[in-house]
């Protein structure tokens, strides 16, 4: 490389990336950041500085650069200018390297002098290598895609259910499946416990919603009935004070009501779905949409089996904790998204259920080393497969994530880049590749 003998307005190539593996996952960067770039740097840096400088004889922030370094040396400006040109020059030493950075790296200045290229070290942890298995022809269990008459009648039945009203029995004993009104006091050890109380509270027998035990013994009672309900809490509990403890309830019921079901004709028919005519077509449209969630069901199975089969095959040296932290925090930030759409922010939610940030870094890090390494694994299949998506793909999945969050497609472009569209559309490519592929046996492993 020829240097022109020059300040800093000159051009000068920068030096190869070098990227030297140090372990499985960690290496060196060094690079240089030529004297055009070093001048760049040095002028937003004093643009900067001089705003608040008060100088003898200048008017704030009009300081001369010579007057500056005259004063205090252009040394002074090194490190905001570093700072202003780092990002951009270690990214073109990372495309340069053909490396692929999972975190932060940590930067060293190895070279900083006057009239020279500065060079840079970055200690980096990098995407492991991934060595494909078998990831397609795989086999997988044998779906049942089959809707059987017993099946259109059972939705019927829970359609009907649906539309029950609630009648009142005069003088008749509760049975299962009767809903009763009731109010009830509970106590341990003759002491009244937080939410053992309730007046008016409409219970459905059998639905299991109450401490087990407590539903079976209002069975056969009457309205006006007193009754000394006697329970064991759980072992597990959630309440710690009460599990395992003996409760007594004392209930009073005050009206017990049978479910009325509709009658089952082309009345009922049409009062829930008024696409239809009759029975008959109801029934048709059920099996027809029993049919499509049997069909959707059996490739989601099909398509996960597939998949982490393909991942089991694979073989991953190391994951780095990086990328594992990464996937707990993204899912932590997902969950805590979605309650806040419900209007819980994270400091209620932690409230209500009596947990701590990393009460729920710990559950999501159960499976994270999982979840990464079948991201490592499909995204080696893209590149093996050779799979890109087109700018036709890109403009689709923007629309198509525009309508499912219900935000305009420009909203949407400003958080997702092409280079991220396109990554995601290779990815489900990869998945179609892997489960179409995928063979159906009765007795596969």
């Amino acid at each position: 490389m020829q240097l022109i003998d020059c300040e800093y307005n000159c051009r000068r190539e920068i030096m190869s990336a070098k990227w030297e593996k140090k372990g499985t996952n960690d290496g060196e960067l060094t690079f240089e950041i030529d004297l055009n770039k070093i001048s760049e740097g040095l002028d937003v840096a004093f643009k900067r500085v001089r705003k608040n400088i008060n100088t003898p004889g200048f008017r704030k922030g009009k300081m001369p650069r010579q007057i500056f370094n005259k004063m205090y040396g252009e040394e002074a400006l090194y490190e905001d200018a570093l700072n202003a040109i780092l990002p951009e020059a270690y990214d073109a030493a990372v495309k340069e390297a053909a490396i692929q950075p999972v975190d932060q790296p940590q930067i060293n200045v190895e070279k900083m002098e006057k009239g020279e290229p500065w060079v840079i070290t970055a200690q980096v942890t990098v995407k492991p290598e991934v060595t494909l298995g078998d990831y397609k022809g795989l086999e997988v269990p044998k779906q049942s895609r089959r809707i059987t008459i017993k099946d259109v009648d059972q939705e019927i039945e829970n359609r009907r259910e649906r539309q029950a009203e609630l009648v009142l029995k005069e003088d008749a004993a509760a049975e299962n499946g009767d809903t009763v009104v009731i109010d009830y006091a509970g106590s341990v050890d003759g002491v009244p416990f937080d939410g053992g109380q309730a007046d008016n509270y409409s219970l459905e027998l059998g639905s299991n919603s109450f401490i087990p035990g407590f539903e079976d013994q209002l069975v056969g009672h009457k309205a006006d009935d007193n009754v000394d309900v006697k329970v064991t809490f759980p072992e597990d509990y959630q309440a710690e004070e009460l599990a395992g403890k003996e409760a007594i309830f004392k209930v009073t019921i005050h009206e017990v009501k049978a479910k009325e079901l509709p009658e089952l004709d082309d009345e009922f028919a049409k009062d829930i779905d008024e696409s239809v005519d009759t029975l008959d077509e109801l029934k048709e449209k059920i099996r027809e949409e029993l049919k499509q969630q049997k069909n959707d069901a059996a490739d989601a199975a099909i398509q996960d089996t597939a998949v982490a089969k393909a991942t089991e095959n694979a073989t991953i040296a190391e994951l780095p904790q990086a990328m594992i932290d990464e996937e707990i925090n993204s899912q932590l930030q997902q969950y805590l998204g979605n309650m806040q759409q419900q209007g819980i922010n994270p400091e209620m939610y932690y409230q209500i259920t009596g947990t701590t940030e990393d009460d729920l870094k710990k559950q999501f890090a159960g499976d994270a080393d999982k979840r990464v390494k079948t991201s490592l694994v499909l995204e080696a299949v893209v590149e093996a497969e050779n799979i890109e998506a087109t700018d036709e793909e890109v403009a689709a999945e923007l629309k198509s994530l525009a309508e499912q969050y219900n935000m305009e497609e420009a909203a949407v472009r400003s958080v997702l880049s092409d280079d991220m569209l396109k990554h995601d559309i290779g990815v489900k490519k990869a998945i179609e590749i892997i489960a179409d592929s995928a063979v159906e046996v009765k007795d596969a492993k």
